[in-house]
């Protein structure tokens, strides 16, 4: 890694406050000949090289460089590795050259496909030429089957016409089932905008009829208002779109069928659209077919690219694993780089893991001494047959210190020892010291053998197996140059390689069990079994089984099969996966298992679950997920790819398929990869799968790339800011400041570049220029940027973004996911509790955008404009409904308590099971509709604050005398109210309850995902308990009925912190 840049060399951090800053470059030219020239930063390369071109003429040997479109400039970036830069268009400023140095080089021949590799590694945050140094088969062999999958794919495009584009682009989002909402009649009204024309209709239309009638008599109405001169054409000239998106409604469908109108029939909001003209959606096709034949076509002359290898199936050139009964064993040869005090030795212990399971007593080495390099030179041996090992066995390794006891630390060598103790015996202290994990199998099935140096990880998980991380990645360390390295041999079992059988022999194994034991019973159970069987397969899923339940289970599979398809995890559980006889007899009776409902399968991409052919299995039951489904569990799907040891699965395919075929999905699964391509765990995986992406999907890569462009010049202006406050002391300085944000926000380069592109927190919202007069950075510690933005698709609408660099957003992403999918849970039970999951993405290393919920308030705010006093602002009762009646006048007072009654009794529900902690009234809101929602979840699974041992949060949620009084209508005694309000809250509860499975298996998949507060099992106890699962109906709602009453007993202890945080933040 390059050494950290001081101020004075990071030429690039300052974006400067006029538009032409200059910055000195040296140029060095391929004829030897150097110039030192200022050039503005904001110069795009293209006009730095043109620029160099004259000043070079007065330079010597000038005639030999040739033209100018034979060179590039290379330079080394930020990452301390060369990159030439082939896109032109890039700003010098973006391109941040680690040192101002450009060196001109001959271009070489193929610059499309250059051009592709080029922007496509600026766009993934890494370069394709990193993937190409790797000199790893199994990337080689990904990188070509994708390469030629995705140019099928572009093919297929350029055949679509321009309807078939925008129905697999923009596919309308249909909702099938039955709508049940007795506040309409059958008809609706409708707000129409025409294209390009400031005209707008009202009409009133039957929710039976086609979107193809509900344009027709827009049309009437059209030419009923207007002359025959300003005819707007033919029913066939244009299409539907949402007003203010791009979302297009087309298709046989009725209206009712469309989740837009359900939508806006359930808020009692009137449906606005567009009618565009067709010109302008061939206009946008034609742009996008134009983008792939510009690669495809220059690339068409180019030989067509190698088909990977064959996997080979058995031939009397392998060894099928099952013919190997000899125990695995390996080598253990020596440590390097091993961080252990020097009067320490050092131990390795190894185990053999499927998923969590450990498949036989882990092995251990002998004590070592040493400096830095410990000698071992052992053969471990493992309690288990080579015939065996199952094909997703992974061998995990724990290098610890054994010490005779604790001594005090003098240096700061070993501090951490302390906090990873784990192991007191015979009088001896055992340290973690590192850990690394690698498969058994290689990615073609084949047996390892030969020498391997794993280097290792130094940071350990909460929860550990035996001092083992079965859980941690089987990637090594990428930072070779300090990590502790551990050398270890594979031994050779035959003169063949050795490797694992094919499916269909894996068949033929079970047929040859099945056959062998046909007279006996195939495990039906009596009724006393079935009883016991129902029992266990009702449990939840951090429920553990002990021995003799796995061992019902699997006598009584079939039983599970007919009556109980949905337990296939525990099934899974209960095999023996040690025992290859058993394995084949599950992949057997896997084939004939009903198909699981999504939301059931995505359990089976657990960790606990490693099986090729059941993630496989999982993986066919996604298919049946709507886009919409599959947009809600995405995040968790990108997470469990950490799971998948190889780089071509099951998954990874069908989230490539989707993502190629819905561009909403496409954008999402690009930021969820993109803001994790830092981590070194993951770094090449997701890499390889943007890579895919972006060939199979060439288009949308200019559309990418204009976000992460605006996104680096906001954090340029956010660390402007930072660096501002940092000497700014006082009032004047500040205001200095926000003119300098305003200055820098007006330069030529941060418009063009933050103007016209697609929100990445909606890639149906096109955003256009930026009004700098409502920008402002806000006073938390990390200084967010508050932009505000024009809706370039809705004349007059502005749109809020807050852009925060410094703060993790994986969390508040969780948590905004869950409250999105309880939304979802409730409608679905016709309970509609008008929740506000208002959008938040990470984008990239403790970066990422909040979307500004528009006309809505803190309650900290409503309360101190209320009062002069912001101690007594807290215990006013009167302020937040005097709010709510000045915002809604006359009988909108009505509605907007209602939605206030929903809205808080779903916010009790979802803070109470997720145990969302820190509220206080600067992350509550209201809408000024009456929607009340929160926000910041810094504090979630019950992780509340506390001050000097005690917790700051003594209610389980937020149910104040205020919220009470705008529920009960500002009367005192209005109970009938109140009590909806509380049905309101139990009915929501029960619900959730309903779906407590999911819940903790959305939250299982998250698991290695790093976030602060949720590293282990322990932390998902807390919705378990919540929830009250393993409770019935009746015990669990008097378990909420009590905490319901404890929150309103002690809603004053409420009203105590919120008048303290009022006094702290009082501005």
């Amino acid at each position: 890694m390059p050494p950290a840049m001081t101020d004075q060399l990071d030429v690039w951090s300052d974006p400067g406050l006029d538009g032409d800053d200059q910055v000195t470059v040296d140029f060095l030219l391929p004829t030897g000949i150097y110039i030192q020239m200022d050039v503005p930063r904001e110069s795009t390369i293209q006009q730095i090289k043109q620029m160099l071109w004259k000043q070079a003429q007065a330079y010597p040997l000038f005639s030999l460089l040739g033209e100018i479109d034979s060179h590039i400039f290379e330079c080394v970036n930020q990452a301390a590795v060369h990159e030439e830069l082939e896109d032109e268009s890039r700003r010098l400023c973006d391109v941040r050259p680690f040192l101002p140095v450009l060196k001109l080089i001959t271009r070489n021949c193929g610059r499309a496909e250059r051009l592709l590799d080029s922007k496509i590694g600026v766009l993934i945050g890494k370069g394709l030429h990193e993937l190409d140094a790797l000199q790893d088969q199994e990337v080689k062999d990904f990188r070509i089957k994708m390469q030629r999958i995705s140019e099928e794919k572009m093919q297929r495009v350029q055949t679509m016409s321009w309807g078939e584009w925008l129905h697999s682009c923009f596919p309308p989002q249909i909702e099938a089932g039955p709508f049940e909402d007795d506040r309409n009649e059958g008809d609706i009204k409708i707000t129409m905008h025409y294209n390009q024309s400031q005209d707008t209709a009202s009409l009133k239309v039957s929710l039976s009829c086609t979107v193809a009638e509900l344009m027709e008599q827009a049309l009437r109405k059209w030419l009923t208002t207007h002359s025959s001169e300003e005819n707007k054409g033919y029913l066939g000239d244009y299409v539907l779109r949402i007003s203010g998106k791009l979302d297009f409604l087309f298709g046989e469908h009725t209206l009712i069928h469309y989740k837009y109108i359900r939508s806006c029939l359930l808020a009692q909001e009137i449906p606005h659209f567009t009618m565009v003209h067709c010109s302008d959606v061939m206009a946008m096709f034609e742009h996008e077919i134009s983008t792939i034949g510009a690669v495809l076509t220059r690339k068409s002359s180019n030989p067509p690219l190698p088909l990977p290898p064959k996997r080979r199936g058995l031939s009397q050139m392998h060894t099928c694993v099952w013919e190997v009964h000899s125990l695995f064993k390996i080598i253990l040869v020596k440590g390097i780089k091993v961080n252990a005090d020097e009067t320490a030795k050092v131990q390795v212990r190894a185990g053999l893991f499927h998923g969590t399971e450990l498949l036989c007593k882990p092995a251990v080495s002998n004590e070592s001494s040493g400096r830095s390099e410990y000698v071992w030179n052992r053969t471990l041996e493992f309690e288990i047959s080579i015939c065996d090992l199952p094909r997703m066995a992974r061998l995990c390794f724990a290098i610890y210190a054994v010490m005779d006891k604790v001594k005090k630390q003098k240096s700061t060598k070993n501090a951490q020892m302390n906090k990873y103790q784990t192991i007191r015996k015979a009088g001896k202290v055992h340290y973690p010291i590192a850990w690394v994990n690698t498969m058994v199998f290689d990615y073609r099935g084949q047996l390892k053998t030969g020498d391997i140096i794993l280097h290792t990880w130094s940071s350990f998980p909460d929860e550990l197996e035996e001092m083992l991380n079965p859980i941690g990645t089987i990637q090594t360390n990428p930072y070779t140059e300090n990590a502790t390295a551990l050398h270890i041999r594979f031994p050779e079992y035959s003169t063949h390689p050795v490797i694992f059988p094919p499916f269909d022999k894996i068949l033929e194994k079970a047929a040859e069990i099945a056959g062998a034991s046909d007279s006996m019973s195939m495990g039906r159970g009596g009724k006393k079994f079935h009883i016991e069987l129902k029992e266990i397969m009702e449990r939840d899923p951090l429920s553990q089984l002990c021995e003799n339940e796995k061992d019902l289970i699997w006598t009584l599979r079939y039983d599970c099969r007919e009556n109980f398809p949905q337990s296939l995890p525990k099934l899974l559980l209960s095999v023996k996966w040690s025992k290859h006889e058993d394995m084949a007899q599950l992949q057997a009776l896997l084939q004939i298992w009903p198909r699981l409902h999504p939301r059931d399968a995505l359990e089976l991409l657990d960790f606990n679950y490693p099986d090729q052919y059941v993630r496989e299995y999982a993986v066919s039951c996604l298919q049946d997920m709507s886009d919409e489904e599959l947009s809600q569990y995405l995040l968790q799907l990108v997470q469990v790819l950490r799971y998948e040891p190889y780089y071509d699965c099951a998954l990874t395919r069908f989230l490539l398929e989707r993502a190629q075929t819905n561009r909403k999905i496409g954008h999402f699964l690009f930021w969820h990869l993109r803001s994790e391509i830092h981590m070194p765990a993951v770094s090449v995986q997701f890499a390889l799968i943007l890579e895919a992406y972006c060939r199979g999907c060439i288009p949308h890569i200019e559309v990418l790339k204009k976000q992460v462009e605006a996104l680096s010049k906001l954090k340029a202006v956010n660390e402007l800011i930072k660096l501002g406050t940092i000497k700014a002391k006082n009032k004047t300085k500040e205001a200095q400041l926000k003119e300098a944000m305003m200055k820098c926000l007006r330069q030529t380069g941060f418009i063009e570049t933050l103007s016209d592109l697609h929100s990445p927190l909606n890639p149906q919202v096109l955003l256009g220029g930026v009004n700098v007069e409502k920008c402002r950075y806000m006073d938390s510690k990390m200084k967010p940027l508050w932009i505000v933005y024009h809706n370039k698709l809705l004349v007059g609408d502005t749109l809020g973004i807050i852009f925060k660099n410094g703060d993790d957003l994986r969390q508040d992403m969780l948590t905004l996911q869950i409250l999105k999918l309880m939304d979802i849970l409730w409608k679905e039970a016709n309970l509609d509790l008008r929740v506000v999951p208002y959008g938040c993405l990470a984008t990239g290393d403790r970066t990422g955008l909040i979307e500004v919920v528009s006309s809505a308030d803190t309650i900290a705010n409503i309360q101190k404009n209320s009062s002069n006093m912001a101690a007594a602002a807290a215990f006013n009762k009167d302020a937040l409904l005097n709010w709510l009646k000045d915002k809604n006048p006359g009988d909108a007072l009505e509605k907007a308590i209602e939605e206030f009654t929903l809205s808080c009794a779903g916010y009790c529900v979802a803070t109470y099971v997720l145990g969302i902690g820190d509220r206080h009234s600067d992350n509550i809101m209201v809408c000024s509709t009456g929607q009340l929602f929160h926000i910041d979840f810094g504090h979630i699974l019950g992780n509340f604050k506390s001050k000097f041992g005690i917790k700051r949060e003594r209610v389980p949620f937020i149910l104040t005398h205020d919220f009470i009084h705008v529920i009960q209508q500002g009367k005192t005694g209005n109970t009938e109210k109140f009590g909806s309000f509380r049905q309101y809250c139990e009915d929501a509860y029960l619900i959730l309850r309903k779906n407590g499975n999911l819940f903790i298996t959305l939250f299982a998949l998250m698991l290695t995902a790093g976030l602060p507060e949720l590293t282990s099992v322990k932390d998902i106890q807390y919705l378990k308990d919540s929830l009250a699962l393993g409770k019935t109906d009746e015990e669990a709602l008097k378990q909420f009925r009590q905490k319901f009453d404890e929150a309103l007993r002690e809603s004053w202890t409420t009203k105590v912190n919120w008048m303290a945080h009022n006094v702290a933040h009082r501005s």
